[in-house]
């Protein structure tokens, strides 16, 4: 068994539970008779070149224990995609610290790092043990069920919504539509989640897209007016990467980030919910709402999922299990044993496996319109999230004189 130092990072955007992971990993390392100092990575890869390192074995126990119930990136993260001229740089770096675990908690682009850092290492004959932990709001990545920070993010996104459909529902005389655009490059789960939100038939949201379907500008609007036909107003919810037919964005957007992705909303670019405000407004002629939250969802943690804080640190603890049974080039995953009652078993799943691609969601998780979930959706989602308040409204008891 490999001796060494261990070196933990995180990348791409934050969630409410990534820091429960990570306290997961610190946790088990301190306890592993294989490893010994235990590094963090300051600014991701970006940091860790510049030999920004935290040395997380001398900080305080309460600290440790307090990143399980703090939200954001502690460590600070990075969107640097990995060229062919850091490897050198990235292994004299290993080599200098006597780094043999690397440990990168993150999402598609994260597994790509690690997996290509892990394979440089094999090639050049120096033993590391890389191991990835699942992590992304956007609930994308192949080999697992689900990943941490989705069911906190999604709670999130339930919540604005129904509070939103609530106020949309009560002021139909002055607005008839609001849109909630939610995070979700490639795979529509944070838009889908927000079916939760509707206990009745008139309450938000009617309608959801995302990027599963290509998206045709008439039937939505025929979509939209159905529902204000017969419920006086409508509530639309649209994941960010939705597109037409031909691939082009609905936001309009052409600005791509290092690792190709389309920044949907950045310069030069219309967001979605802004998008579909226009044809709303200017094909029918209603007043509406559109509301953004981008990055908010991300670092929600007064919303957080009891069960996502509690995976999330599990998944923390399992990378250290399979790092000390000489596991490499893999991610931890989660793998759902039961539906009712909720429960699930670790396992791993290779890097090459889970890099770059983003997992969709199935077809049988949608309507036949393609413009809302399906039941098999709905208990999939539901016990990641948690319990939801009960709002209650005015019975129709209208005032008579005889």
């Amino acid at each position: 068994m490999i001796k060494g130092n261990a070196l933990i990072g995180q990348s791409g955007g934050p969630t409410s539970v990534i820091n429960s992971s990570l306290a997961g990993v610190i946790e088990a390392a301190l306890s592993s008779s294989f490893i010994g100092d235990i590094y963090g990575m300051n600014y991701g890869i970006e940091g860790f070149m510049q030999e920004m390192l935290y040395d997380l074995g001398m900080q305080p126990r309460k600290v440790i224990e307090g990143l399980r119930h703090t939200p954001s990136s502690a460590l600070g993260s990075s969107r640097h995609k990995v060229q062919e001229s850091d490897f050198p740089v990235i292994l004299n770096v290993l080599k200098k610290y006597n780094i043999r675990y690397f440990f990168l908690i993150g999402g598609n682009d994260t597994m790509d790092t690690i997996h290509r850092v892990e394979a440089y290492c094999k090639k050049e004959r120096y033993d590391l043990i890389g191991i990835g932990i699942p992590k992304t709001v956007d609930n994308d990545l192949f080999g697992t069920d689900h990943t941490p920070g989705f069911g906190s993010a999604a709670k999130s996104n339930i919540l604005n919504v129904m509070q939103a459909g609530i106020l949309a529902r009560d002021m139909q005389k002055v607005d008839k539509f609001v849109i909630y655009q939610t995070v979700g490059r490639d795979a529509g789960w944070l838009a889908a989640a927000t079916a939760l939100a509707r206990k009745n038939p008139d309450d938000a949201p009617h309608l959801i897209y995302t990027p599963e379907f290509n998206f045709d500008q008439d039937k939505f609007l025929k979509d939209a007016e159905k529902c204000i036909k017969t419920y006086g107003w409508v509530s639309i919810v649209c994941g960010e990467g939705i597109k037409y037919a031909d691939g082009t964005p609905v936001s309009s957007s052409k600005v791509k980030d290092k690792f190709n992705n389309v920044e949907f909303g950045a310069m030069g670019g219309t967001s979605v919910a802004i998008s579909l405000h226009k044809m709303i407004s200017s094909e029918l002629g209603y007043r509406g709402e559109f509301q953004i939250t981008e990055s908010l969802i991300m670092s929600d943690f007064v919303r957080a999922s009891a069960v996502d804080l509690e995976e999330a640190y599990q998944c923390g603890v399992e990378a250290i299990r399979l790092a000390e049974k000489e596991e490499t080039g893999v991610m931890v995953s989660i793998k759902r044993t039961s539906n009712n009652p909720y429960a699930i078993e670790f396992g791993k799943v290779p890097l090459k496996d889970v890099a770059v691609s983003a997992k969709p969601m199935p077809s049988e998780y949608f309507n036949k319109e393609g413009n809302f979930v399906s039941p098999a959706f709905i208990d999939y989602v539901k016990p990641l999230i948690g319990d939801l308040p009960e709002f209650v409204r005015l019975e129709k008891k209208f005032a008579k004189i005889n």
